[in-house]
């Protein structure tokens, strides 16, 4: 169904004018169930097919997307599609792979990203959920479950383009979280746990989840404000990913372009200490974002973004690397109503040789970050100032959580004083261990 979408898609932009053009089509269903207080709370169930339609005229693109699949409604897309585009401006840029450096191997079967057992009812997640939410209660110190929640999505999809590419992904995705409160009035303290699978075999139970979701949230309890100063902080490793998200986000190729950049400078340059490493792998089983072409069409492999500290190249789709005058990294990310853009899949940090513990007995006095919120961070110099929450240290053991505090510094100097512990959970698409990272600001009491 969904090739044959595709495929009148790119006839219809023939019959207009159109000189290249590229077809999506995705077809997805998911279920949601939220439960609280032992009581279903939510539920929702979405389903249905959406077409995208991308044209190029002249170095003109223009982008529609719809979800009636009528004939009528297929040629009205073309037709406005490519009138659109001969309104545009021209970027030269602009233009779909050569066909002969098009992905060959298109049978995604080998990444097992999709979970053929029996789609789970209402009922099941619901039953999941609960079991979730049990768990966190039955930890001593949790006063209430903001809310447990289960989940399934299936998603298939399928692009066509005029230079020959025709390709998709069948995908499934799992997913459990829970939310724990503990203390009471101005005192309750929140925290959470969440898991997300493409396989049913691979996820935890829904009492690990919600025992754990409680654990996080009683230890929170009585938290108040560190002092301030400079001090050393570990970010814990369920949100160290975000901290090299930044690093990620500053080497992708349409902040190049932009000149928006804090690392716009740093090609061949040490940005991370030595001896770290951060590796892309599209083509690791079982992962969400797994792939074996990207949205052009083009075949991806693994590559090192940093190798041994040292910045390797910049993340591109077709449109950026044209631009800069580079080859693409086979990284075209891409919805139904938007052009291809930089993404990346699966990337995994080199880990250190010590735990997150012995980082903390190293930092001595300082703070442990559980949690974020908010962020103010200037894209072109890599300032970083962000709401935080955790745990304070003394004399290398935890004392007391905290909250109400803010953490800054400068991104590119922080990236070099970074130590890695070995904590990192293999099922994270940003595969980030705890980071301990010196000489930071801590705005408090």
């Amino acid at each position: 169904m969904l090739q044959d979408l595709t495929d009148r898609l790119l006839s219809a932009a023939r019959d207009e004018g159109a000189d290249e053009a590229e077809a999506i089509a995705v077809s997805a269903t998911a279920t949601g169930i939220e439960v609280r207080g032992g009581r279903l709370e939510h539920a929702e169930r979405a389903e249905g097919v959406e077409i995208g339609l991308r044209v190029l005229i002249g170095g003109r693109q223009a982008i529609v997307s719809g979800a009636d699949h009528s004939a009528e409604t297929i040629a009205t897309m073309a037709r406005r599609a490519v009138a659109m585009a001969r309104a545009a401006p021209v970027d030269d840029s602009l233009g779909l792979a050569d066909p002969d450096r098009l992905a060959v191997q298109r049978d995604a079967a080998g990444l097992e990203l999709f979970d053929p057992s029996p789609e789970p009812d209402p009922a099941t997640l619901e039953a999941l959920a609960m079991q979730a939410e049990a768990a966190a209660l039955a930890i001593a110190g949790v006063r209430t479950v903001e809310a447990a929640s289960a989940s399934h999505m299936r998603r298939d999809s399928w692009i066509a383009a005029s230079n020959g590419f025709q390709g998709g992904h069948l995908r499934s995705q799992h997913g459990l979280s829970c939310t724990a409160i503990s203390g009471e009035g101005l005192g309750m303290e929140r925290d959470h746990a969440g898991e997300g699978r493409i396989w049913a075999s691979d996820m935890p139970s829904a009492e690990e989840i919600g025992q754990l979701a409680g654990e996080r949230a009683a230890a929170r309890a009585g938290a108040r404000k560190p002092p301030t100063g400079a001090f050393p902080i570990l970010y814990d490793e369920r949100i160290a990913s975000g901290l090299i998200g930044h690093l990620l986000a500053a080497v992708n190729g349409t902040a190049i372009v932009r000149g928006a950049s804090w690392l716009r400078d740093a090609m061949g340059m040490q940005i991370l200490p030595d001896g770290i490493t951060l590796q892309e792998n599209p083509h690791l089983p079982r992962m969400s974002a797994s792939r074996l072409f990207d949205a052009e069409g083009l075949p991806t492999q693994p590559r090192d973004i940093v190798r041994d500290g040292v910045l390797q190249g910049w993340t591109l789709d077709l449109g950026c690397a044209r631009k800069l005058g580079l080859e693409s990294t086979a990284s075209a990310v891409r919805g139904i109503g938007g052009p291809p853009s930089p993404g990346i899949t699966n990337v995994a940090m080199t880990e250190g040789s010590a735990s997150r513990d012995a980082l903390i007995r190293e930092m001595g006095r300082g703070l442990v970050v559980t949690s974020l919120l908010g962020a103010s961070i200037n894209p072109t110099t890599g300032d970083y100032s962000r709401g935080a929450a955790g745990f304070w240290v003394e004399g290398g053991q935890i004392s007391h959580p905290v909250n109400e505090c803010t953490i800054a510094g400068n991104l590119r100097e922080m990236l070099m004083r970074l130590t890695p512990a070995n904590d990192a959970r293999a099922w994270r698409n940003i595969r980030v261990p705890s980071l301990l990272v010196e000489g930071m600001t801590v705005a408090g009491a």
